[in-house]
């Protein structure tokens, strides 16, 4: 295995990586902002408001998104075990 193939390996790790969690970090970022600035809006300063919202926003994400993550971590998965007699030439 050559150190260009080990980098490129690495790099489409972290890219599947980042794909993958993207929408819950996004959904997470949004609902923590919004509960932020209502916080402030109405002075309650409650740090532990934002914890439920932020899981309930997550789980939901997943179980909309679920299929499509998993549909292509396994397409990633598929494509490395396919490939590996190719890269121990």
């Amino acid at each position: 295995m050559s150190p260009d193939l080990i980098l490129s390996m690495g790099q489409k790790m972290l890219e599947m990586a980042f794909i993958l969690a993207a929408p819950v970090l996004l959904a997470t970022f949004l609902v923590g902002l919004i509960i932020s600035i209502l916080q402030s809006a109405t002075q309650i300063q409650e740090m532990t408001l934002s914890y439920i919202p932020k899981l309930i926003a997550a789980y939901v994400v997943v179980l909309l998104l679920g299929a499509w993550m998993l549909n292509k971590l396994l397409d990633f998965t598929k494509e490395l075990i396919v490939n590996i007699p190719v890269w121990l030439r």
